[in-house]
């Protein structure tokens, strides 16, 4: 317990760094999967731009990347972010891979949110004169945005869940502080903080997640 004390700079020194990682993770992954994810709705059959190639191409992609288990990830990306000049480890490798397997999640949540939005909704839309691209980026995102923000609200403790992972590889964070501090010096106490520590901030996200989605569900 006096080691714990001893180490309390150095936890809320990885708490700061697990919130940077899930942070930037959240803002390339999410951009980049919501963007995927709205390619995925819109060019499947019977969608708003249907376009069997396009859509064949994007769901190999998705189903590819998707199964890969983040540890294994880990070391497959390590390469690609040394040639882009990203080390192989730290808190900047951590972002790198936590975007590339965000990425390719986010974008099936994205789709599936987006296809709960009933045909009606667009039809009306499209007897109104609304053009297709008004549609897909603007009405479809609005009329699916509680569903969305409860599947990034799923993401975001996934990302906190993988900062944990990537401390095995020296990614930083709570996970690399629990690691070293705690599992290699057989100190239960300090890997038991930073497990709380990792519920209090899932906890955070869950409670304001589910707070915004239904703000944006009754209206």
């Amino acid at each position: 317990m006096d080691r714990l004390v001893d180490l309390l700079p150095e936890m809320w020194a990885a708490t700061f760094e697990t919130l940077y990682v899930v942070s930037f993770a959240l803002i390339l992954g999410g951009a980049g999967g919501l963007l995927l994810g709205i390619a995925l709705y819109a060019t499947r059959a019977g969608s708003i731009f249907p376009n069997r190639v396009v859509f064949g191409a994007l769901n190999v992609t998705v189903n590819f990347f998707r199964p890969i288990p983040f540890v294994i990830l880990l070391a497959a990306v390590q390469p690609i972010a040394r040639s882009v000049g990203i080390p192989g480890i730290g808190p900047e490798f951590g972002i790198f891979a936590i975007s590339v397997a965000s990425l390719f999640a986010i974008s099936r949540i994205v789709e599936q949110n987006l296809l709960t939005v009933k045909p009606g909704v667009i039809e009306a839309a499209r007897a109104a004169g609304a053009g297709r691209g008004r549609i897909l980026l603007r009405l479809v995102p609005r009329e699916a945005l509680g569903p969305l923000i409860l599947g990034y609200t799923f993401i975001v403790v996934a990302l906190v869940d993988m900062t944990a992972i990537a401390g095995a590889v020296a990614a930083g964070g709570l996970g690399e502080f629990a690691i070293v501090y705690g599992f290699k010096q057989f100190n239960p106490w300090v890997t038991w903080a930073a497990v709380l520590v990792i519920i209090v901030i899932v906890q955070v996200v869950q409670f304001v997640g589910n707070a915004l989605a239904r703000r944006v569900l009754r209206r």
